[in-house]
């Protein structure tokens, strides 16, 4: 944005301490002042979610109700770059923002969207309510819109487990097992929570996954980074074992979030006891040749599996899969 833009008649005040902005800019210049920070953003600071285009027609058409469609204001994060100027010394907190770059939206993309495109198909003009922070650094913004939207109906679990990769030792297993390219759920997992085809599980399914396979306790004890190279071991020979069956989710079961808890439960005791037979530290030959006494089993959708269900299901197959293993030891 190289041209300067004012907005009129803005209220300034604080909460918590930061300073805040509350006014109405119009349609067209908050199409020019505000930009999204997509959760995969190269910064590795971004967290909205995929704009859903539907949701955007839908408020579009609200907006076609004229005078009754009110909304929430939208939030933005002005990032240091929008300057309030008083209009007198008799009213110091009402006066004009002078605007010499973008604002993030936290809250507010889809009404945003939709705003575009009803004025778009209308060729009309209408203002749009804000409330604007000064300046809150990358942190601060993640940690609100993180609260604004799981204490809501909005971002969903998996994508709040995204946001809080960095803290939360699961949370960045699971997304390391999503985004990077050895890994093989990389092109079945889906980071956000929305399923697509050929993308059917969630970060929030992993984290679950994750949770099961390394819950013993020597397990536990291990750090993440030994916990995120065994989860790719394990499940990448799971994969290379049955490799057909990986790739085909609508023939075979193996990948649905029945049978991969399943798979947890018995790569748990598997682990586990990878750990034990070589004191402390993981006998990989032992994982391997254990996933691959499991080939006696049936992941068909019309197979045995097909009424699998809940995790009732998951602890009966898993109970079949260690079967498996023990029986040729």
């Amino acid at each position: 944005m190289t041209q300067q833009h004012v907005i009129e008649n803005v209220l300034q005040s604080k909460m918590r301490g930061k300073v805040s902005y509350l006014g109405n800019v119009s349609a067209t210049s908050v199409l020019q002042l505000t930009y999204v920070k997509p959760f995969d953003h190269p910064s590795g600071k971004g967290y909205q979610r995929p704009v859903d285009s539907k949701r955007c027609n839908d408020f579009a058409l609200y907006l076609s109700k004229g005078e009754d469609a009110l909304f929430a204001p939208i939030m933005l994060n002005a990032e240091s770059h929008w300057e309030f100027s008083a209009y007198d010394k008799a009213r110091p907190h009402l006066g004009r923002l002078i605007c010499k770059g973008k604002a993030s939206i936290m809250d507010g993309q889809h009404r945003v969207g939709g705003i575009k495109r009803y004025t778009q198909d209308t060729n009309s003009e209408i203002n749009v309510p804000f409330l604007a922070f000064h300046y809150l650094d990358e942190d601060e913004e993640i940690h609100l819109f993180d609260i604004i939207n799981t204490m809501a109906k909005g971002i969903g679990t998996s994508l709040s487990k995204y946001l809080h990769r960095n803290t939360d030792e699961l949370s960045w297993i699971a997304t390391q097992l999503i985004t990077r390219g050895d890994s093989p759920f990389h092109f079945i997992g889906t980071l956000t929570g929305k399923r697509s085809s050929g993308r059917h599980v969630t970060l929030q399914n992993l984290y679950k996954v994750i949770e099961v396979l390394t819950k013993p306790e020597d397990v536990a004890n291990l750090n993440k980074e030994t916990k995120l190279a065994l989860s790719l071991m394990y499940f990448n020979y799971v994969k290379e074992q049955f490799n057909t069956e990986w790739l085909n989710y609508k023939e075979y079961r193996l990948t649905h979030i029945v049978c991969l808890n399943a798979l947890a439960i018995a790569g748990a005791e598997i682990l586990n006891e990878s750990i034990n037979r070589q004191k402390g530290k993981s006998d990989y030959l032992f994982i391997e040749k254990s996933v691959r006494k499991m080939k006696n089993i049936d992941w068909s959708a019309e197979g045995p599996l097909k009424y699998l269900k809940g995790i009732s299901g998951s602890k009966m197959l898993a109970q079949d899969l260690i079967s498996e293993v023990i029986s040729t030891r």
